[in-house]
């Protein structure tokens, strides 16, 4: 795992979406699977910049949402369709052929991990996984338990999931979570992890520890080969991360 310590959550956005750029210009219908949350949303905007500058460089790029908060209106302000259609989708001119979502309001929410998963298989494996950490150690909804869902499924999210920001957005409290699973995202070729923020700065130095488990599931990050991470000083805090692989 390559670890680049950054002075502010600007420089790390930047350098985020210089890492992305650099993956769609090597590969112009790059599979992008987007994480949702404040961290990556500046991330967003530098790449809708961009595009206003460079739009031709986008025409081929694809997008797989991460995951979703089940039991929402698909038009709820608190869902992750709404914060990706508004954040990247629309200023990236992104049409539904090139996008791959979960519903978030599905009849029948193991059908709609199925049809996920069907999708993915066609358009995958990922080319760039954008990560962010949660407070409890997940990554996507994978939260902690004593064993990890390979593939798409039902996640039942925990009570620290639900404190995040973007359910207050929400008209409703969701009922459970739609995820890829850590297969999904392990078999990305390049996974982007970005850790912002004074409040992660535990669960940073936990997940840097190098200790692989369920109870963590951004651990198994350090399995796969070629996963860089971003943090900025507030994260980092004061303590010592070694700045390289």
């Amino acid at each position: 795992m390559e670890i680049n310590i950054l002075e502010s959550h600007e420089d790390l956005s930047q350098q985020a979406a210089a890492i992305i750029l650099r993956q769609l210009d090597a590969k112009k219908d790059m599979l992008l699977c987007a994480a949702t949350g404040n961290t990556p949303s500046r991330t967003y905007e530098l790449l809708a910049q961009e595009y206003g500058q460079q739009p031709k460089r986008f025409t081929d790029m694809q997008v797989v949402k991460l995951d979703e908060w089940g039991g929402l209106p698909m038009t709820d302000a608190g869902t992750c369709e709404h914060y990706l259609r508004t954040r990247l989708l629309a200023p990236l001119s992104i049409n539904d052929s090139r996008y791959i979502s979960f519903r978030s309001d599905p009849a029948d929410p193991q059908e709609e991990c199925r049809r996920m998963q069907g999708q993915l298989s066609e358009a995958g494996p990922i080319d760039c996984c954008l990560l962010g950490l949660g407070l409890n150690g997940h990554i996507g909804f994978n939260e902690p338990a004593s064993f990890l869902q390979p593939g798409c499924h039902i996640a039942r999210l925990s009570t620290t999931t639900l404190l995040h920001t973007m359910v207050a957005a929400a008209n409703r409290q969701p009922t459970y979570g739609l995820t890829l699973g850590m297969a999904d995202i392990l078999q990305a070729r390049m996974i982007l992890i970005l850790i912002s923020g004074s409040s992660k700065k535990d669960i940073a130095r936990e997940f840097l520890s190098r200790r692989v488990t369920p109870e963590l599931p951004a651990s198994f990050l350090w399995l796969h080969a070629n996963v860089i991470c971003l943090l900025d000083h507030q994260a980092a805090d004061s303590w010592d991360i070694p700045n390289n692989k």
